[in-house]
């Protein structure tokens, strides 16, 4: 049986705590947000907290806390956010991309609807068949209300999947460097 020997290893898992990613995983370890200690849990960690800080790697120390608390997206932060109003199996009504209106049913948690809390669009939408529990972030709605949006890159997913590049680039160079430096 072959084992999985990753030169790089990025734990984008978005539990917002550390769920076993280890330092020792692979020779470049990165990881992303809160719950995790660069040089203790992996070699780098990118910041994706909104602000002047949104994909910085780190390489010591922690990201900033999990508020909690969305980033504000069209003057909009926590009622954009969709979640799961009990335990059960989630199930979409709407698509990604589609226009909706404040109260209308996104998705249901088996017989519980999930309504928008604001006019916007479906920006995000977890998997059909999900078991999910209660207060679970589900999905969101954007207000600024652009359908073409949802199918590209945001702004945030673009400043960490930077800082992810940037962090994996110079690790495997500092690795390339000091092994260098080991033979000679």
């Amino acid at each position: 049986m072959r084992r999985w020997q990753p030169d790089a290893l990025v734990d984008a898992v978005m539990a917002k705590r550390n769920v076993g990613t280890r330092i020792a995983d692979a020779p470049v370890v990165v990881a992303l947000g809160p719950g995790f200690t660069a040089g203790v849990d992996c070699h780098a960690l990118v910041e994706t907290q909104r602000g002047h800080h949104l994909g910085r790697v780190l390489l010591e120390g922690s990201a900033g806390p999990n508020t909690g608390v969305p980033g504000s997206v069209g003057g909009e932060s926590a009622r954009r956010v969709l979640r799961a109003p009990a335990e059960g199996v989630f199930r979409a009504v709407r698509a990604i991309g589609e226009r909706v209106q404040a109260g209308q049913v996104v998705a249901y948690v088996d017989d519980a609807p999930i309504p928008a809390q604001l006019d916007g669009v479906v920006r995000g939408l977890i998997h059909d068949g999900l078991q999910v529990h209660t207060g679970m972030k589900v999905g969101d709605v954007d207000p600024r209300g652009v359908a073409a949006d949802c199918f590209t890159i945001s702004d945030k997913a673009l400043a960490i999947a930077g800082g992810v590049l940037e962090a994996i680039l110079y690790l495997s160079r500092k690795l390339v460097f000091d092994e260098a430096g080991k033979t000679s």
